[in-house]
């Protein structure tokens, strides 16, 4: 794995990974080269799987559920 271990981050740093990764995800796709976008789908997995353990309770927002 390169970059920090997730476990390690503290909880405003892994989330600022976080916000990074989800704002840099497009652009990687459609012009990043393949190893790049490869990277880039490695890290955005083992950081949210990170905060999913962290938080496996999260708060769904009602208005994002369909009927």
């Amino acid at each position: 794995m390169m970059g920090i271990d997730p476990r390690t981050l503290t909880e405003e740093d892994l989330l600022r990974e976080l916000r990074h990764l989800h704002k840099t995800r497009h652009e990687t796709f459609l012009h990043g080269p393949d190893d790049a976008l490869a990277h880039h789908t490695s890290r955005t997995s083992v950081l949210e799987a990170e905060y999913l353990r962290r938080h496996p309770v999260r708060d769904i927002d009602p208005n994002r559920l369909r009927p």
